[in-house]
């Protein structure tokens, strides 16, 4: 009589239909779960007699065989099936989500790192939490210097031991080029962009956070001419081949002889207007030869190698190419800002 009931089984396994998981799900749960057909088939094994549990065993295990196949078959075809009807289109643009752009300080910023790349230049990269050793002590900066003080500098730690293991936000990012030369033997021509942090209040015209991009080349025989020629081929390319330079003596610790870089005014080309305060010149960046005791304190020979520094800030940047009254909407995230430089991406 078992046996009967296994053949009635079989047939119905081998004819198994369902088009829907929650239906194939009920087939398994009616066949193959533990208070399924075939289990209760083998709770009914231990009546059969001795002489028959052998062909017994053999059709329920035939049974169980069938359907856990006929099962998966049934699970394969409707997955196929649902992935052939699957209308979701993943490269689709969200709707009614807009593609955002890229931040106009991020523009400007690679658009400067292309240019200096193409000269030859590296991008070189640091921590923004450093110590003073980095930060002043090794650019050359006396110890009672200004840009150490509380009004200028942001203190995370400090050692009233020693100056140099204070620990502070970098307020610029030439602890880069010292640990670029500390660990690098010349020729190094690298660039370093980067966020840094100075003590300031929060104006239209300042911001106690802004980004820099500083450059640093040594090599034998460099000298004031390769820099000039850097910068005049840099500034052409960022504000157009029709553009001028000068270049104003100035002093900064880690460079010797030193200068201020402006450029001709691109709004008016030069002849004077209220951008420029009808000078015809706008200042972007600093710049000099660096002072042999800066190549001394990084381990280099200063009596073989030379090189050039400069340094811009990307606001300054972005503000001359895009006319932005107010610092601080670069960022306040409002998107109606971003959203006017989309073009520009």
């Amino acid at each position: 009589m078992i046996l009967d009931k296994i053949e009635k089984l079989l047939e119905e396994v081998k004819g198994l239909n369902a088009s829907t998981p929650e239906e194939i799900e009920a087939l398994r749960l009616k066949y193959l779960s533990k208070k399924g057909e075939i289990s209760s088939l083998m709770a009914d094994f231990r009546n059969v007699p001795a002489e028959q549990k052998k062909e017994v065993g053999i059709k329920i295990n035939e049974l169980k065989q069938t359907a856990l196949e006929r099962i998966n078959s049934l699970r394969e075809q409707c997955e196929t099936n649902e992935a052939k009807n699957d209308d979701l289109d993943l490269t689709r643009t969200p709707y009614p989500i807009k593609f955002g752009t890229r931040h106009p300080l991020t523009i400007v910023k690679n658009e400067i790192i292309d240019i200096f790349s193409r000269m030859g230049f590296t991008l070189a990269d640091g921590p923004e939490v450093e110590d003073d050793l980095h930060v002043f002590t090794k650019m050359n900066f006396a110890a009672d210097h200004p840009a150490r003080d509380m009004q200028d500098t942001f203190f995370v730690e400090t050692n009233p031991n020693d100056v140099t293991k204070n620990i502070i936000l970098r307020s610029h990012t030439s602890s880069v080029q010292a640990r670029v030369m500390e660990t690098t033997q010349p020729p190094i021509r690298v660039i370093c962009p980067g966020r840094v942090y100075r003590n300031e209040a929060i104006t239209a015209r300042a911001h106690c956070f802004f980004h820099q991009i500083e450059g640093l080349y040594i090599d034998k025989n460099v000298s004031f001419t390769d820099l000039k020629q850097v910068l005049l081929t840099f500034a052409r390319e960022l504000f157009g081949p029709d553009t001028k330079i000068r270049l104003r003596p100035s002093y900064f610790p880690f460079t010797e002889p030193s200068a201020e870089m402006d450029i001709s005014c691109h709004i008016c080309g030069g002849k004077g207007c209220g951008f420029c305060k009808h000078t015809g010149w706008v200042e972007i960046l600093g710049c000099g030869m660096v002072d042999p005791n800066v190549l001394e304190l990084c381990g280099i020979d200063s009596k073989i190698y030379s090189g050039y520094a400069f340094g811009l800030g990307v606001e300054r940047i972005t503000n001359l190419k895009y006319q932005v009254s107010d610092l601080r909407l670069f960022s306040e995230n409002d998107v109606r800002f971003l959203h006017e430089f989309d073009a520009a991406n």
